[in-house]
């Protein structure tokens, strides 16, 4: 299983053998283009020498938010998103032992334990951390039972509403043509998910 989300072989590589990357990759997405957001852990560990959740949260604030600055940034809010970061690595360091994997793997939970533990994460809202648990079930192998209906409606089969569907090229423009779809229905009143 190989990650293709932002387009660069080496950040996709981080994503796929990383789960911390992958977690930071997901917080990162607001505000920036999905390919932006994922290529951010390359970014930071380029900079910082690392992507261990420790080192990460014990880092100097100031220094770390210089890293997001530092051009090109690793996101168009770095100071508020390095501090993000910074607080996900400490609960993944706290709460798990600092392996980001163990969220959806310790103790073989099924999709609605792992939605609340991804819940319980700083900066994982509802619809993040469905949408991350639609991308480890789709994409990342996990296979606990009901995450799709826990993921709901990012779990669907054969949808192009996240990043959770993002395996092509193909996949990545029917992807942001259901955001576009939904963005529009959203201005003229119309709703969307």
């Amino acid at each position: 299983m190989t990650l293709h989300i932002t387009g660069d072989e080496t950040a996709d590589r981080l994503l796929t053998d990383d789960p911390l990357a992958l977690l930071i990759g997901m917080l990162l997405d607001q505000q920036v283009a999905m390919e932006t957001a994922f290529a951010g852990p390359l970014k930071i560990a380029e900079r910082a020498g690392t992507l261990d959740a420790a080192v990460i949260a014990g880092f100097d604030p100031d220094a770390f938010a210089e890293l997001f600055k530092a051009t090109p940034a690793v996101h168009r809010f770095p100071g508020s998103m390095a501090a993000r970061v910074q607080a996900l690595c400490a609960a993944v360091e706290q709460d798990w032992g600092g392996d980001a994997s163990a969220i959806w793997t310790q103790d073989d939970p099924d999709g609605p334990a792992v939605l609340a533990r991804l819940r319980a994460l700083p900066g994982f809202g509802e619809q993040k951390a469905k949408i991350f648990l639609a991308l480890l079930g789709k994409q990342y192998g996990f296979d606990g039972a009901g995450w799709r209906e826990a993921s709901a409606p990012y779990g669907e089969d054969g949808s192009f509403r996240s990043v959770a569907d993002i395996v092509s090229p193909d996949s990545l423009a029917k992807v942001r043509e259901h955001k576009r779809a939904m963005k529009a229905a959203a201005k003229s009143g119309g709703g969307g998910v």
